[in-house]
């Protein structure tokens, strides 16, 4: 750093400070006619790094981040007469490699819509320049995820169509990071995200229709085994009532039981009819059992 004097002007003093704005640090004093400066602040953190081939000339060696800021020279000339020069040093760091990370993903109505965001593990971001490429995007897709200025320039979002699984598969992010100094870049193969995020909605639909076919399974299950219960309880009232057997008997005139006659009663259209013996002039008879019952001292035939 050197102040833009005439060089044939007579330079009695220069001071140099350090710091921003009007908030600077008075660091040393160089006088006219000494060969080293006088130190008043900042020795420590300078140490062995400030070198001086000139009055006028300031050089700082082995330089990092916290040497960035403004130098100040105020430079005393003859008859009171000052002249001040700021310098600005910016030290820019070696860009680590950047990382593309998926913020956001989800889809919509056939669309593919991705969230990205340029990461570097950096320790000042204010200096660095961040810029998106992009690589296998349909020419409209491309105009589409140019990043606004009022946008965030760490973040993009890009949106694919699922109805064109050749274009998700070539397609590809760049983001890159720079300085003056440096650049590094990074690349994310879209298709495998969009393809992943395609895969898992199917999944989710074909999960969705499991259910929902079990559940209708289950309803119809259900209503098949009521219609079947009401079925037959329906029909259990419908069916005739069957009592018991009927027996009579016929008797001579000592009271002595001669023959017994067992019938099947059987009730039609709510009226009970005996079977006595005689033959039914109906198509379907019923059997009839005789036992004859014999006086003592009988003999009996079967």
């Amino acid at each position: 750093m050197k102040p833009g004097v005439d060089p044939r002007a007579v330079v009695k003093e220069i001071t140099w400070s350090f710091g921003h704005l009007s908030d600077y640090r008075v660091m040393l004093h160089v006088y006219n006619g000494t060969d080293s400066p006088k130190w008043v602040s900042l020795h420590d953190k300078y140490k062995q790094r400030i070198y001086m081939p000139n009055m006028t000339t300031l050089m700082i060696e082995n330089l990092n981040l916290g040497d960035s800021g403004e130098y100040q020279a105020r430079v005393t000339l003859p008859e009171g007469r000052e002249y001040i020069q700021t310098f600005r040093l910016i030290v820019y760091e070696t860009i680590p490699l950047p990382q593309v990370l998926t913020k956001y993903l989800s889809t919509t109505h056939g669309w593919c819509n991705v969230t990205l965001e340029c990461n570097v593990s950096a320790r000042a971001t204010e200096n660095l320049k961040i810029t998106w490429e992009s690589k296998g995007l349909p020419k409209d897709l491309e105009q589409r995820e140019t990043p606004r200025p009022d946008t965030n320039p760490w973040t993009l979002a890009v949106s694919l169509p699922l109805s064109q699984p050749q274009s998700i598969l070539s397609a590809s992010i760049t983001c890159v990071v720079s300085n003056p100094k440096d650049q590094k870049n990074a690349t994310l193969d879209l298709g495998e995200v969009c393809v992943r995020v395609g895969e898992k909605e199917n999944d989710k639909n074909i999960s969705l229709g499991i259910i929902l076919g079990a559940f209708v399974a289950v309803l119809v299950t259900l209503g098949a085994g009521l219609f079947l219960w009401k079925t037959r309880r329906k029909k259990k009232k419908m069916e005739p009532e069957r009592g018991p057997g009927l027996q009579e008997d016929c008797r001579d005139n000592d009271g002595d039981l001669y023959y017994a006659m067992v019938s099947q009663q059987e009730s039609l259209r709510g009226k009970k009819k005996g079977i006595r013996g005689q033959h039914m002039e109906e198509k379907e008879t019923f059997p009839t059992v005789y036992s004859e019952v014999h006086k003592p001292g009988q003999a009996i035939n079967i």
